[in-house]
């Protein structure tokens, strides 16, 4: 079976697959970039699968990657129209990635980094069912007022954001923490000192704890 997106996989050894991490790049990268992440997380999660797609847009500043919406326009109605056509794709995409390993939504884990992590609580919430949770590095929600009136179910989150990060504001890590608390989505929230827009050790390490506390 192919996937709509070109695609990094990582299957475990032991081939009873039991879980899935969906890793989603940020702008301008491609899946194999994201899937460094799994080099420490799969010790520890021996029935996971990695799952790595490349955007399905080339990105304009960096033709060699690619993106999950245009940010050459800064409009946020275009910003939010983009976005949902690579929701579409990517819930295309996670429909394939259930059927060839024959999951549902609580067997999976949803994360990315950057424009990763934005698509990832998008496509967490607004399913029909809960996803087991979602990870998000230096993030934000891209459109608070459309993500309330579509979301569907209250999958808990993590998210993970460097106070020196200057591509994204670590104050959009406060304004999507107050916006899960007030829609009654356990969410928790780490602050990494001395860091910028990348994923450090750190991060990793507190993301894989959390993981392993959710995923059987």
């Amino acid at each position: 079976m192919t996937f709509c997106l070109e695609t990094t996989i990582l299957e475990p050894e032991d081939k009873n697959i039991k879980n899935a991490i969906i890793l989603l790049h940020g702008y301008g990268g491609d899946g194999k970039d994201i899937s460094m992440l799994s080099l420490n997380w799969k010790r520890h999660l021996p029935n996971t699968v990695f799952i790595c797609p490349n955007g399905h847009e080339q990105c304009p500043i960096n033709p060699s990657g690619y993106q999950w919406f245009d940010l050459t326009n800064d409009n946020v109605d275009y910003i939010l129209e983009q976005s949902l056509k690579g929701e579409d794709i990517l819930n295309k995409f996670i429909k394939e990635v259930k059927e060839r390993f024959n999951l549902q939504n609580n067997q999976i884990c949803l994360s990315g980094f950057s424009q990763g992590c934005m698509m990832s609580i998008n496509l967490g919430l607004t399913s029909d069912s809960e996803y087991n949770c979602i990870v998000g590095f230096s993030g934000k929600i891209i459109n608070p007022k459309d993500l309330e009136i579509r979301k569907k179910n209250s999958t808990k989150i993590l998210l993970i954001h460097g106070e020196l990060d200057q591509v994204v504001s670590p104050n959009f890590l406060l304004e999507a923490k107050d916006f899960f608390i007030r829609n009654n989505i356990d969410i928790e929230t780490h602050l990494i000192k001395n860091c910028d827009h990348h994923i450090p050790i750190e991060s990793s390490s507190i993301a894989l704890n959390y993981i392993l506390k959710k995923i059987k």
